[in-house]
């Protein structure tokens, strides 16, 4: 009667691919994860969707928490407004309206110029420059020189300090992983934002009051029905072909690691290997291939909109193999970054560590598995779409593990983040747990941002050399 607009959320739930109800629902959980709730409250000013997700690994999220509290608000060489607009830059890359949303409010809330959201050419020219070295690290790292350094460093009234460079090159990592993490986990807009929420149609005469203030959204409960009118013996098959689908991948590790045990490949053989998989990785696309235009409302905060990913390796293009021997995280980055940007070093580190060794040692409905050979070929898998090698891994193996549709959501989420569907996240290990599936994503974002980081700092280690 009084025209009033009244909210109700869009979605169910923190994921659009996750069921809500087999998300860790808040007032159920434990007293680690309250306090890391708590924890995340006080640093975001909100219980975000990515947090609800996330928490499915505790230990994991902890270790990101403080990461994201020291970028974002500890001191540190740039200003607050500065690492919001840097964290607006690199999640528009994505056109992750998500993240964009977040640090709009963020970026006001530190006192922040509204007229820089117009677009990133009403922002200073300092924060301009910064526009190539976030395209190129979002979609082709590989083509970072000493000369993309050396460019931001000595710009006259523009320049960038070392300290504040390794400041923005960080944060840009980070958002750009985040958006894949934001994109693999299909995570839903907060409910005050755009897409988030819808209003109720004016009239309420078909629904009880009680049904509006408890989120009730009218849908007949058939259709909302995860099994919706799929035939039993339908989903019986597919249970029992998944089920399949664990026994022969363990099988497949059983075998890896008898064949390690017999015998090993040449350094030329695993050479070899390692080429033909970055070949492969070419071939591997994303079935929902359509080009998505981004809109106004995120593209403003990036120039080049044509500019998006292409492979290492096309045809009349080489560009040289990253080999991690000759610069790796542990040896020359990590100390890099810590010496330039106090604790930040240790705090990367440890959220790399923990996101590759986490296990629960589970796999489905199997226990006291051993996942080590798993999780390396993951990794390895992603360093190599990025031209990263490690001479003592057999690139064989990565073949043997992975099936293709898991490389076409692996090199989606990591390469081109905004196309993932749930169609992909579905048709992957289609009997494992989400919490596992969300655990693969963590995998993917980790060792997303280590292989950008790896380019960005080895330019930065030649240009100071």
């Amino acid at each position: 009667e009084l025209g009033i607009r009244i909210p109700r959320p869009l979605g169910h739930g923190p994921s659009r691919f996750i069921p809500e109800k087999e998300m860790i629902q808040v007032g159920n959980e434990d007293a680690v994860m309250h306090t890391l709730f708590a924890d995340s409250f006080a640093t975001l000013g909100r219980l975000d969707n990515v947090t609800l997700v996330m928490v499915f690994h505790p230990q994991y999220l902890e270790s990101f928490l403080k990461t994201q509290h020291y970028l974002l608000q500890m001191d540190g060489p740039l200003p607050l407004h500065y690492r919001h607009y840097i964290g607006i830059m690199a999640a528009a890359r994505h056109q992750c309206s998500y993240l964009v949303n977040l640090h709009v409010n963020d970026f006001l809330h530190v006192g922040g110029d509204p007229k820089w959201l117009n677009g990133l050419e009403n922002a200073p020219q300092k924060l301009q420059n910064l526009g190539e070295l976030n395209k190129m690290l979002a979609h082709r790292p590989w083509l970072i020189t000493k000369e993309h350094i050396e460019q931001l460093l000595k710009t006259e009234e523009n320049s960038w300090s070392l300290a504040e460079l390794i400041h923005a090159v960080v944060l840009l990592t980070q958002y750009h992983s985040l958006a894949s993490f934001t994109f693999g986990c299909g995570i839903s807009p907060e409910i005050d934002f755009e897409g988030g929420h819808t209003f109720r149609p004016p009239s309420v005469s078909n629904y009880c009051i009680c049904d509006i203030t408890n989120g009730y959204h009218g849908v007949d409960e058939i259709h909302a029905s995860p099994t919706g009118s799929i035939p039993w013996f339908s989903l019986l098959f597919k249970s029992t072909e998944s089920v399949c689908e664990v026994e022969a991948l363990m099988e497949k590790m059983k075998q890896l690691q008898e064949c390690r045990d017999e015998e090993e490949a040449s350094q030329e053989e695993m050479a070899t290997r390692f080429e033909r998989e970055k070949r492969e990785s070419m071939f591997v696309c994303s079935s929902e291939d359509e080009e998505s235009a981004p809109t106004r409302d995120v593209s403003r905060h990036f120039e080049d909109t044509s500019y998006g990913y292409k492979d290492f390796s096309r045809h009349g293009m080489h560009v040289p193999t990253f080999r991690v021997q000759d610069y790796s995280w542990e040896d020359h980055g990590y100390s890099l970054v810590n010496r330039l940007y106090p604790d930040v070093g240790q705090l990367l580190d440890e959220k790399f560590h923990i996101a590759y060794n986490l296990t629960y040692n589970t796999m489905a409905m199997h226990k006291d598995v051993d996942t080590s050979m798993l999780r390396r070929a993951i990794w390895n898998y992603i360093h190599c779409m990025f031209g990263i090698r490690y001479d003592d891994y057999d690139y064989g193996e990565i073949n043997q593990l992975l099936d293709r549709s898991f490389k076409v959501y692996i090199k989606t989420v990591v390469c081109t983040p905004e196309k993932t569907t749930k169609r992909m996240y579905d048709s992957f290990w289609r009997q494992f747990e989400h919490s596992e599936k969300v655990h693969v994503n963590l995998l993917l974002v980790e060792a997303r941002m280590q292989a950008e980081l790896l380019y960005a700092l080895r330019a930065i280690t030649r240009y100071m050399t």
